[in-house]
């Protein structure tokens, strides 16, 4: 038996007795009750006001001479400390002699402990202490190891101690207060219960609280026989009183806070806290949940982390390898706090409490062993991956295969977060590298699905995994699309080259291979050489996979539009391929290339709606990287229906979704879009940055570079920089024709490079490109259209009429109403030109509306408004013709060479070259040669 010890301090058996002159103490209540109390005076003086006059009234009858027992039960957070230290408050105005002890389970084995708080905290005379003080000291003097020995001590000393207690009750009225006396030690409860025997007439009241009374077992039969017994019973709150406690405050939801509490005091003060602070955390409520548990006692509290684990009762036993009736009993009290509600916690947030006040080795055990019993009992693969994840642990033999598995259903069902999760653990766990090279494939293709730019990481441990031989062929194919996409072109040769050394591929990478030709040949024709090749037999049977096949159709169509031009059975397969696809885990590339086969075969029309949809599948589906990646698209689709504005928003959004760095060598398409649809809009300045932007190296050896050439040349050429702008256009077009890939609806790099030949005065050569455009244009009436719109713009004026015509008929067919507006403004410059100022009257109504309703301010600047007359003089931006002569003096002038330069290369005299100099100066309105523009034709549109 633990002895007691002399020179403790207040509370502990043996400690020195307080001066007599030492005011009252109060009951030793918890300091989670104490706040309750402070905070709760609706409820401890309205909700309470009943058990409290009970109380009141019968420590008036003990005062009077006519002892009495009082039992406060409750389940948890009911308010029964809060009564008994409103009882211990109210014994002070009869001069009564207070005793306050609380039972706890940590003492719950120290013998005489809660008798030697009784003792210790009571204001008694020196005599009377050292009394008490002598019998706990011979109390725990009983052996342990004599059983029979130790019980007849026991029962001497608590006989005594009942004396002692009797005794001071004459001279002053006592009240004996114990809260969760169920807790309290057996020979503390033994004398209180032989107390109660012998108070019948005494001035004694004992007023006890336990949460249910057959806790006490034989105790409370004891006490329930005797005539001056009180049984009092705590309830939780009704859902009117959870309404008058939240009424005053604005937003407040009694109704549902019922429904979480059960109306639990505690609780419901909690809630009503964190609603007057504004804490949407619920951080009051958490800590009273946690409270509650404390104040349940351990064997409650296991069963409650179980519970948050399990997220129910049945494995709750197995788990914590406990009795039934341990877990019924518990489970029955939490139930009654209001905690649970059949079996499972009221509300996720009480549950997310209790998991959150788990320790770091309690939380793994819980979690490993819950995974093991959900594993034995063929629960669903998600529930024992999810019991892994939070355990963070997969070391058992069948837990990787139960992660791959979850992982796999979890992309499926566009879980990829979680599939990122179950991956991440099982590559940490999993000691096979042949496997891990596996896991860090699937775990690159889910990452992909968000942000490609989290790859980089895993990259050099899959290129070290193919050094070793650890790697299969269809997943080196991945890897080598994905060192292309980060830019690591060398790195990607590598991984192809090392594919070509294998004597035997499987079906996996044979499959892979065969959409990776027609994938290559579409956006980085020049690594087709380094793939290997597949023979007939191979290649036929990757067709039979039907998901290879239609992959492999969508990348041929998107070929056959990149090459062959805009022929209809290549739309109509595009067409057909988007009705059969949707975006699961492996459809991404399809889809794209379909749309894009739509794309550049003239068809933006029917690629608009199916790339919407798509897109809004993405945005279900939480899947950024392929909104990014279809918004990029969506901004091609906007070029070419002409909507520059909303190209823009279109391209701005993809480089949103994915930050620049990582869309690796892709940023090409929404950066050229970009640069495309700011020409178009006349906001060269604003749509800067994207130019400046570091861009990789390997992006000029994709499809991607093209794109971003293309809207780099027209920018600098909208900037009047003509020269940067042809070397930009004619690098795109050298690649496309290096390439075959040489489809003008997808660049007509001719026009673009015509119109910098223009601008450079060299018209001739700059017809020969438009001519080689129209012969190339495959039957496209916008390529067409466009086309004529810049012939015209090297024929003189009578000409010029008829061409720009043509222009505008094709273009209101293709759908482009930009380009439609080009012409038109083209169209209505000429008729004025001419003198028919009539017309040009009309028709520049039309393509200033048509321009405003594109957003093209550089079109809407170069007309003038529907104000009288405005028709009749010079149109805003028109220049004066130059004559030949005049304009090749211009140029050389421009390009910094002196008169005497320019005359002795045009073979002229110095003074021929400085009248051509006045007239040049008069028509352009400039003072000097530094003035000087780079020269233009008028009608580069």
């Amino acid at each position: 038996m633990t002895r007691l010890v002399a020179g403790r301090g207040p509370g502990r058996p043996g400690s020195p007795p307080r001066p007599p002159s030492r005011p009252p103490s109060r009951p030793a209540l918890r300091q989670t009750d104490r706040l309750t109390t402070e905070r709760r005076t609706v409820m401890g003086e309205d909700v309470q006001r009943h058990e409290m006059t009970t109380l009141r009234e019968l420590l008036d009858e003990a005062v009077a001479g006519r002892g009495r027992v009082a039992m406060v039960t409750g389940a948890i957070a009911t308010g029964k400390s809060a009564l008994l230290y409103g009882l211990g408050e109210h014994a002070f105005g009869h001069d009564a002699l207070l005793l306050a002890a609380t039972g706890s389970p940590a003492e719950s084995a120290l013998p005489l402990g809660v008798l030697s708080q009784l003792v210790h905290g009571a204001s008694m005379t020196e005599p009377d202490r050292a009394t008490a003080v002598g019998l706990l000291r011979e109390g725990a003097r009983a052996h342990p190891e004599d059983a029979p020995a130790g019980e007849r001590a026991d029962l001497l000393v608590v006989d005594a101690l009942c004396a002692v207690l009797l005794e001071l009750s004459e001279r002053r009225p006592l009240l004996v207060v114990v809260d969760d006396l169920h807790h309290a030690d057996r020979v503390s409860q033994l004398c209180l219960s032989h107390l109660a025997r012998r108070i019948a007439y005494a001035r004694v009241m004992l007023a006890f609280s336990v949460p249910d009374a057959h806790t006490l077992g034989g105790l409370h039969a004891e006490m329930q026989r005797r005539p001056h017994y009180r049984a009092i019973r705590l309830g939780h709150l009704s859902p009117e009183e959870v309404t008058r406690l939240a009424s005053g405050d604005a937003g407040a939801t009694p109704e549902r806070w019922h429904a979480l509490t059960g109306g639990n005091r505690l609780l419901v003060d909690a809630l009503l806290e964190d609603h007057r602070t504004g804490d949407g955390r619920g951080e009051r409520y958490a800590e009273a949940v946690l409270a509650c548990l404390h104040r349940a006692g351990d064997d409650t509290s296991r069963v409650a982390r179980a519970l948050a684990v399990l997220g129910e009762a049945g494995l709750v036993p197995r788990l914590l390898g406990e009795n039934d009736t341990v877990v019924v009993r518990a489970v029955q009290d939490l139930t009654r706090a209001g905690l649970l509600d059949g079996g499972r916690f009221r509300d996720e947030a009480a549950r997310s409490a209790v998991l959150a006040g788990l320790d770091e080795h309690e939380r793994v055990d819980l979690y490993r062993r819950a995974a093991e019993l959900a594993y034995r009992d063929g629960a669903p693969v998600p529930v024992v991956a999810g019991h892994l994840l939070r355990a963070g642990q997969a070391a058992e033999p069948w837990a990787l295969p139960v992660l791959e598995e979850a992982a796999a259903r979890a992309l499926r069902q566009d879980g990829v977060e979680s599939a990122i999760e179950y991956l991440v653990l099982a590559l940490r766990s999993c000691r096979d590298e042949r496997r891990r090279a596996r896991i860090a494939t699937v775990l690159v293709r889910a990452k992909w699905r968000i942000d490609p730019g989290t790859l980089a990481g895993h990259l050099a441990e899959l290129t070290e995994a193919l050094r070793r031989g650890h790697l299969t062929g269809g997943d080196a194919v991945v890897l080598a699309k994905a060192l292309l996409w980060h830019g690591h072109a060398d790195d990607a040769r590598d991984v192809l080259a090392h594919l070509r050394r294998l004597q035997e591929l499987d079906r996996d990478a044979v499959a892979e291979l065969a959409v990776a030709h027609a994938w290559f040949r579409s956006s980085c024709p020049s690594f087709l050489p380094h793939l290997p090749e597949l023979t007939d037999e191979q290649a036929g049977g990757a067709a039979h996979s039907l998901s290879a096949d239609r992959r492999t159709e969508s990348a041929d169509a998107l070929v056959r539009a990149l090459t062959g031009g805009p022929l209809p059975e290549t739309a109509a397969a595009a067409e057909r391929i988007l009705r059969g696809s949707r975006l699961d885990e492996m459809s991404m590339d399809t889809v794209e290339s379909a749309l894009l086969a739509l794309t550049y075969t003239g068809r933006a029309d029917l690629a608009a709606p199916w790339c919407d949809s798509f897109i809004t599948e993405a945005v279900s589906r939480r899947a950024p990287s392929r909104q990014a990646r279809l918004s990029a698209i969506r901004a091609e689709i906007g070029l070419r229906r002409g909507d520059p504005a909303a190209a823009a928003a279109d391209a701005q959004r993809a480089l949103e979704l994915i930050p620049p760095d990582s869309w690796g060598v892709a940023v090409g398409g929404p950066l050229g879009s970009l640069l495309l649809a700011g020409v178009a809009m006349g906001r060269q300045e604003e749509f800067l940055p994207p130019l400046t932007r570091p861009v990789p190296e390997a992006m000029l050896e994709t499809r991607f570079g093209l794109q971003y050439l293309h809207g780099k040349g027209r920018f600098h050429l909208a900037a009047g920089q003509a020269r940067q702008a042809l070397r930009d256009l004619r690098l795109c077009g050298e690649l496309m024709v290096e390439w075959r890939l040489d489809s003008a609806e997808f660049i007509a790099w001719r026009l673009d490079a015509a119109q910098a030949l223009i601008a450079l005065d060299e018209v001739r050569e700059a017809r020969l490109l438009v001519e080689e455009q129209l012969a190339r244009s495959g039957g496209s009436g916008r390529v067409q259209g466009m086309a004529l719109r810049v012939l015209a713009a090297t024929a003189d004026k009578r000409h010029r009429v008829m061409l720009l015509r043509q222009s505008a008929e094709l273009l209101q067919q293709g759908g482009d109403r930009y380009e439609l507006a080009r012409s038109l403004t083209g169209l209505t410059r000429a008729y004025h030109a001419v003198g028919e100022f009539r017309r040009a009257a009309v028709l520049g109504r039309r393509a200033r509306a048509l321009a405003q309703e594109c957003q093209a301010g550089a079109l809407s600047r170069m007309l003038p408004d529907d104000s009288d007359g405005a028709w009749a003089g010079e149109l805003p931006g028109a220049r004066p013709p130059l004559s030949d002569a005049e304009r090749r003096v211009a140029t050389l002038v421009a390009d910094g060479y002196s008169n005497r330069e320019v005359a002795a290369q045009l073979f002229i005299t110095v003074s021929t070259v400085e009248q051509h100099l006045t007239r040049v100066y008069r028509k352009l309105s400039v003072a000097r040669r530094a003035d000087l523009p780079e020269p233009l034709t008028g009608e580069q549109l």
